[in-house]
């Protein structure tokens, strides 16, 4: 493949990435990276952390785009494709390698009053500047984001309220049951369960069935969809993301898609994947540049994701859906994990509360393919190596 001129549109961490993976295999040619945003490159994890709680200011990657000779588009918006050119608020830019690498972005309600999301680094800080004491927030959905925006609201002193339309927090991305051992964390919290929001207005939320929620600050965060309305009108086959194969190589030839936008095929899974965490979006890179380079490098991870909330560390690994019963370790009022086993107790997936030895552990499990014993899986205190039969 004769590439010169390659185009990454997104810098965020997997467009970044993307450009020192060129590099690092020995792409000279041109790089034009296009951000949506004015700031350089940086990461998001931290925003709902460490940025949202006031412990840090920006969270940004550490890389040198200038020293990599990179022709750096900072607020650009792509607007459409066609093969060989990137339409831009900027005007036409020609390319001969394509990365898209435009993410996702949050899904908001209807309603006229304020909803505020936690995508970029602008939103944490606006968000964080209204955690104020005494502030009433209410905060729409009760997964990762929603979670974590509500452990920094508590801290701040704010009175918060959580709706969360499923049945326990979590529900959606690992399950009811699990998401229940979770309920005592919202102590302090008016969490709203089985609750589903008509529209935001002003001063606060409207429910289903009339009642009015007041609140100084409404936070919305019930998920994101892929930032890919800008390929409406392109050749290039869109579903639930950018469809790739397992080389990350989308339909429209001298192109690959990478991170959040990316729905690519596995082989461990036998499924297509669309991953919007950020362990995705730093290693999936080095296979992007590879595929665009006219290499075969087939991106098969584990997917890997981690979650601090209510002084918890949950982290998680594998693919539970491939799972056919789920097994507990640990007191669910303590540190405690929850693996889920296949119907010959292969290990497809583990999520872990304060207990990283069995996130470790289990994670090389799963990459490896091994059978646990379900008996001797049950017991804490046995690692999750000593299981493998």
């Amino acid at each position: 493949m004769n590439v010169n001129h390659v185009v990454v549109v997104g810098a965020g961490l997997a467009g970044v990435r993307t450009v020192e993976a060129l590099r690092g295999r020995g792409f000279n040619g041109r790089i034009t990276l296009i951000g949506e945003e004015r700031h350089r490159p940086y990461d998001r994890p931290p925003l709902s952390k460490a940025v949202l709680f006031g412990d840090a200011d920006t969270s940004f990657v550490e890389t040198d785009l200038a020293a990599m000779d990179v022709d750096f588009w900072p607020g650009v918006s792509a607007k459409s494709l066609r093969r060989g050119v990137v339409e831009t608020t900027e005007g036409e830019l020609g390319y001969d390698g394509l990365v898209i690498a435009t993410g996702a972005e949050p899904i908001r309600l209807p309603g006229d009053g304020p909803q505020h999301v936690l995508r970029t680094l602008d939103d944490a800080h606006e968000l964080r500047a209204m955690l104020v004491p005494g502030a009433r927030v209410a905060i729409i959905g009760a997964g990762w984001i929603g979670a974590e925006v509500a452990t920094a609201a508590r801290r701040a002193g704010c009175a918060v309220t959580v709706i969360e339309a499923g049945s326990a927090p979590l529900a959606t991305a690992v399950g009811a049951e699990i998401g229940a051992r979770t309920l005592p964390w919202y102590e302090g919290i008016d969490l709203r369960l089985e609750t589903m929001v008509d529209s935001v207005d002003e001063g606060g939320v409207r429910l289903v069935g009339g009642e009015f929620v007041e609140a100084h600050v409404v936070v919305t965060g019930i998920g994101v969809r892929p930032a890919i309305g800008w390929l409406a009108d392109a050749d290039i086959d869109l579903h639930n993301g950018v469809v790739t194969d397992e080389y990350l190589r989308a339909s429209l030839p001298d192109t690959v898609a990478v991170g959040d936008c990316a729905a690519w095929w596995s082989r461990r899974w036998r499924s297509r994947l669309r991953i919007e965490h950020w362990d995705t979006a730093l290693n999936a890179p080095e296979v992007a540049a590879a595929s665009l380079l006219g290499e075969e490098v087939a991106y098969d991870p584990v997917p890997y994701f981690w979650s601090e909330q209510f002084g918890h560390m949950v982290q998680y690994a594998g693919h539970h859906p491939a799972g056919e019963r789920l097994v507990y370790r640990g007191d669910p009022a303590g540190k405690w994990s929850a693996v889920w086993l296949t119907g010959d107790d292969t290990l497809a997936a583990v999520l872990s509360v304060d207990r990283p030895r069995d996130l470790v552990q289990g994670r090389r499990i799963i990459d490896a393919g091994h059978r646990l014993d379900a008996e001797r899986l049950v017991d804490p205190d046995v690692p999750l190596r000593d299981c493998v039969v």
